[in-house]
């Protein structure tokens, strides 16, 4: 299958999710992974290269995306609910499932830490999705939750670097050229923008994707990942940008329109059928634990702090994708895990970034008149 025959069918399949999307009121995250699932194992349809670099970018630029939408002087009033609707969600899930897949499973040890690292994320990218086709992310709901994914995967970051990463001079490197850049591009941002802004070429948009190409390329190196930085130097440009929301807009507009479907459907390609009906026992129990140990963590603290929205909290908290499966392919790559343990896993990430969400958006998701509230 040539490249142009498989743009061609993902173009179509991308154009139907969205049509399924508005027609039945679903996030398009969701219809978007199934319909990769779906071109994996019923079409043939295969990651290509392109494919691959299209993906990869657009997690990191929807990580940007939803570090530039967390108000930062809501962040500073809600330090304690994100610090710990944050933090729980990590800790006990990663815990919960390492342990599960330790005594129970009978995994080695550091497969079940590759197992805990997993499931104890919470996607980033499927949140900010969300919250921007609801449109929460102008509300105090849409941004603590926000907050509280950076703080989730700030735990999983750190964790499987700390467990399996090992440390080099370009690790150091990445770190640094980190540093500079969230530091140099929000310096220069307000010059640069009175300078070449306004134009048809989108400079703006041009030089924050030069930012988060630098830090993609160094973190490769470094063998480390961009999602970190790229949500930090959105975080620290917030306040500029949201001055600036016709740029701000526009690239909303190139990462939706272009980037993310390639993400969301490369994501759902991910799942073996087959391989899922052979271990659906694993599967299904992995799953159970990794929303039992969200619960446990977020709920309590999310009934306090968010009220009305606590289960629409704790739900959207429960998803999973970009960590998860950036770990499981870790391990795999790692000799850690085998293939059908990798199968197992990332089809069980895939699932919590699909039922969690449908369930929190059909049931449970903010009513327009408390969204204008919030």
């Amino acid at each position: 299958m040539n490249n142009l025959l498989i743009a061609t069918i993902a173009g179509a399949l991308i154009l139907i999710a969205s049509m399924v999307s508005v027609e039945f009121g679903l996030s398009v995250a969701i219809t978007e992974i199934i319909a990769g699932v779906l071109a994996g194992n019923l079409l043939g349809l295969h990651t290509t290269p392109w494919m691959d670099f299209l993906a990869s970018f657009a997690s990191i630029a929807l990580t940007f995306l939803a570090g530039s939408e967390v108000d930062p002087d809501l962040l500073k009033e809600k330090w304690k609910e994100s610090l710990l609707i944050g933090g729980l969600s990590f800790l006990i899930p990663f815990l919960g499932a390492m342990a599960f897949a330790y005594w129970v499973l009978r995994w080695s040890p550091q497969a079940s830490q590759i197992v805990g690292v997993a499931l104890s994320t919470t996607s980033l990218a499927v949140v900010y999705a969300v919250l921007v086709e609801t449109g929460l992310t102008d509300t105090q709901i849409g941004k603590v939750i926000m907050a509280s994914t950076f703080i989730t995967d700030l735990g999983t970051a750190l964790a499987l670097s700390l467990l399996f990463i090992h440390p080099g001079p370009y690790l150091i490197a990445f770190i640094l050229v980190s540093v500079v850049l969230i530091a140099l591009v929000p310096a220069i941002s307000p010059w640069f923008f009175r300078r070449y802004g306004e134009r048809v070429i989108e400079p703006e948009i041009k030089l924050i994707f030069a930012a988060l190409f630098l830090v993609m390329y160094v973190a490769e190196l470094g063998e480390s990942h961009a999602v970190l930085p790229a949500f930090i130097l959105g975080l620290v440009m917030a306040r500029f940008l949201s001055t600036h929301k016709q740029q701000l807009r526009r690239l909303r507009v190139v990462a939706f329109a272009l980037l993310t479907p390639f993400f969301f459907l490369k994501s759902g390609m991910n799942i073996s059928l087959p391989a899922v009906a052979a271990n659906v026992g694993w599967l299904g129990m992995l799953f159970g634990v990794k929303i039992i140990a969200k619960f446990l963590g977020v709920f309590p603290v999310a009934r306090r702090f968010v009220g009305p929205h606590a289960w629409y909290t704790t739900l959207l908290m429960s998803t999973g994708l970009t960590f998860g499966t950036i770990s499981s392919l870790y391990g795999l790559n790692a000799g850690i895990i085998d293939r059908d343990q990798f199968s197992v896993l990332v089809t069980t990430v895939v699932a919590t970034a699909i039922i969690p969400t449908l369930i929190a958006q059909r049931l449970f998701a903010p009513r327009i008149e408390e969204k204008e509230e919030a």
